[in-house]
Parts: structure tokens; sequence; C-alpha cells
């Protein structure tokens, strides 16, 4: 353990993203001078990983710098320090640990160490389907799923009005895109290393009308639609159509008490309407 007895603390951090196919660009950085001590964000700073490359320099020097990657064994390799401790450390963290070094190897007087991390590889989340830039996204912080959607350029106007979210263990929900929009909490999850993000094709996503409508065929499905509101995109039912014969077979089972203005439609149900008898 370090002691900290210092008085103030200087930490600055500064991210930018560029996507790569591997991972994305992300520069947090921290600076710690001689009488400075470390004033933690929380979960909001990063911590470094196996595979993330960080540079280490000193303010207002030239003489000693540093970029490396996080290896295997968790460790960097510095300057006058050679190897350093870096893996589960934030970048103020491991600023604080190389200003030690330096002062009490008697490398530099009141060195003020400054720590960025140029590049994010050991945490991302995978975006897919129809997103305007599907990729991998780095996860230089906490994200909410909202603010992945985000990143990965939104929802293309051929995907569905929902997201899959998909833990690395497996477990999968499904989650309005209007909710994750205007939700907090559980209806906007946070995201965790591994996961999957998808939004499937809204083609995918349709239901079909048959029988005595003027315009049978698939058309999307979408969030609260209801039956009368699925038979007016279908152009509404034919002059031989019967409202009290309107049918739904929902995956190979027929549908009991269907209502038009209360019974919801759902991916894949098909709506059939009988003719009526004169």
């Amino acid at each position: 353990m370090i002691r900290r007895n210092w008085s103030t603390a200087i930490l600055g951090l500064s991210i930018g993203l560029a996507l790569s196919p591997v991972a994305a660009l992300a520069q947090p950085a921290a600076t710690l001078g001689a009488q400075d001590s470390l004033r933690s964000s929380g979960d909001r700073e990063y911590v470094l990983g196996v595979g993330d490359s960080v540079e280490v320099g000193l303010l207002g020097r030239t003489d000693f710098s540093g970029r490396s990657r996080v290896g295997s064994d968790g460790n960097i390799l510095l300057p006058y320090l050679g190897t350093v401790q870096a893996l589960g450390r934030t970048p103020a963290q491991l600023a604080e640990d190389v200003r030690i070094g330096l002062e009490k190897g008697g490398f530099f007087a009141q060195p003020t160490v400054r720590v960025d991390v140029v590049a994010v590889a050991s945490r991302f989340v995978t975006a897919l389907g129809a997103l305007g830039s599907p990729g991998l996204l780095p996860l230089d912080r906490q994200y909410r799923l909202s603010e992945i959607v985000a990143r990965a350029g939104g929802r293309t106007s051929a995907g569905a009005d929902y997201v899959v979210l998909t833990r690395e263990n497996g477990d999968s929900q499904q989650h309005k895109i209007a909710d994750i929009a205007t939700g907090i909490g559980d209806k906007d999850p946070l995201v965790r290393n591994g996961d999957k993000v998808y939004i499937p094709a809204v083609e995918n996503e349709v239901f079909y009308i048959s029988g005595q409508v003027r315009n049978a065929g698939a058309y999307p499905a979408s969030q609260n639609l209801t039956v009368r509101m699925a038979l007016a995109r279908g152009g509404g039912l034919s002059e031989t159509g019967s409202e009290k014969k309107v049918k739904i077979n929902r995956k190979g089972v027929d549908i009991k008490g269907v209502k038009l203005d209360e019974t919801t439609v759902e991916p894949g149900d098909v709506i059939t309407v009988g003719e009526r008898l004169f």
C-alpha cells in the first residue's frame, strides 16, 4: 500500500475515440506532482487491463518519456524504473507509482508525472446489426446501453424498435429503443466487458395479413400495435371481410378472444380475415 499524505491533487482526463478493427483509441490522462494526492473519481476512472497502451512523461521535461503496452504479466516497461505494475491501476494511480519510483531512485526531484492511455484493448463491447457504425467499441469508462447504441451510430431506418443485450454468460434481454432513450436504471442498463449489442433488421420483425383484406402481405411489427391498426396497414377489410372473423395464429397456436382494439400484434403473427355472410 502507498501512503497518501499530500495536500492537493491534479487530475486531468481526456478521451479521444477512433475505432479500429480490434479496439479504439482513448486518452484518459492523469498528472501527479511531488506534493499531489489522488482524488478518486470512482468507477468513472478507467482501470488498466492487459493489452492497453500508455504513454508516461514528465511535465516540462523531455528527458523522460515512454510508451508501453500492459503485458500479460500486468507490467509496463519504463526508462530508469524498468518494469512497473500497471494492471488494475487507474492512470492517476500509475502516475503516483511512477512519481514515487523516480523520487526514491534519485532520478528526479519533485517530478510531475503524466500518464495517458493511448489505446484501449482490454475491455470492449461488440455492436452488431442495424446500426450506423457497427463494430468493437472500447469501454474506457462505464457506459449505458443507450450510449453504446449512440456510439455505434444509432439505429438505422432498417432496424427494429428494440435492441438485444447479450451478456458474456449468454443471458439475453430485449430493450425497447424508446425505453433506453428516456429511461434510467434497469430500463437503460450498464454494459459490461464482453457484452454484445444487436439490433435486428425490421424485415425480420414482421406480421402477416391474409384473407379478406385489400392488401394482403407482410408488414413491420411495432410496439403496441393493435389488430385494428394492423388491419389498417393492410388497407382495411375488403367489401366481403368481417371484423367478427379475424383470427391470429401465433407460433402455430390460434389466439382466442381476439379483440380488434385490445389485442396486440407480435412479430411472426399471421392475421387471417374471414368472409362475412350475406
